[in-house]
């Protein structure tokens, strides 16, 4: 069966960390912001974000009280626009290469686990609409990869066979769910052996 849809994860496919470095968005967020990455991740990461990456709770309400706890002197904007800003650098190899599969008949969507804010920076202000189709964003299913649900709802709105979709994803487990329904996958190491993959696969 022809494949008619790619679907792109975005952390670690297409956004690579730090526009300036590609490390990590927090690696010194520390010195930048003066908090501690180790506790956000203890009372925040570690407790709220499930409910806030499938869209069971907005990120203000769950950060907001963290903030006041851990790092009074930050806002949930000071530092969502630091989080932002911090990860963003794009492949613009692997955009332009998605450009000429559109060109030949291919639609292309972010298929990716984001809460709601960051889905919009994403399209918005970092400019992903210009280069995709659309997105398809946990918080907005209501469920995350690697559930299967996820992989259903997606196949469900695209209005497309499983088997006409293609994954491309930086994490093993949500290429073996998205294989498993149905779904051809490329597993994103940024390596010749992926781009090889990826080529094989799409038209252009």
């Amino acid at each position: 069966m022809t494949l008619r849809a790619l679907l792109l994860d975005v952390d670690g496919v297409l956004v690579r960390g730090r526009p300036s470095d590609g490390r990590y968005w927090s690696s010194t967020i520390d010195q930048d912001l003066g908090l501690d990455i180790a506790v956000l991740q203890r009372e925040f990461f570690s407790t709220h974000w499930d409910d806030v990456l499938t869209g069971r709770a907005a990120l203000d309400e769950r950060l907001a009280p963290v903030l006041a706890r851990i790092a009074p002197h930050l806002t949930v904007d000071r530092l969502t626009e630091y989080w932002f800003a911090q990860d963003s650098r794009l492949d613009h190899r692997l955009l332009e290469r998605v450009a000429r599969a559109r060109r030949h008949g291919m639609t292309v969507h972010l298929a990716t686990n984001q809460e709601h804010r960051r889905a919009r920076h994403l399209m918005e202000e970092l400019g992903l609409s210009a280069h995709v189709d659309g997105i398809f964003h946990s918080a907005a299913l209501g469920w995350r990869k690697p559930e299967p649900a996820f992989f259903a709802a997606t196949t469900t709105k695209l209005g497309l066979e499983p088997a006409e979709l293609l994954l491309v994803d930086d994490l093993k487990e949500n290429v073996l769910a998205a294989a498993a329904a149905g779904w051809a996958t490329v597993h994103w190491t940024d390596s010749p052996a992926a781009w090889a993959a990826l080529e094989a696969r799409l038209p252009g």
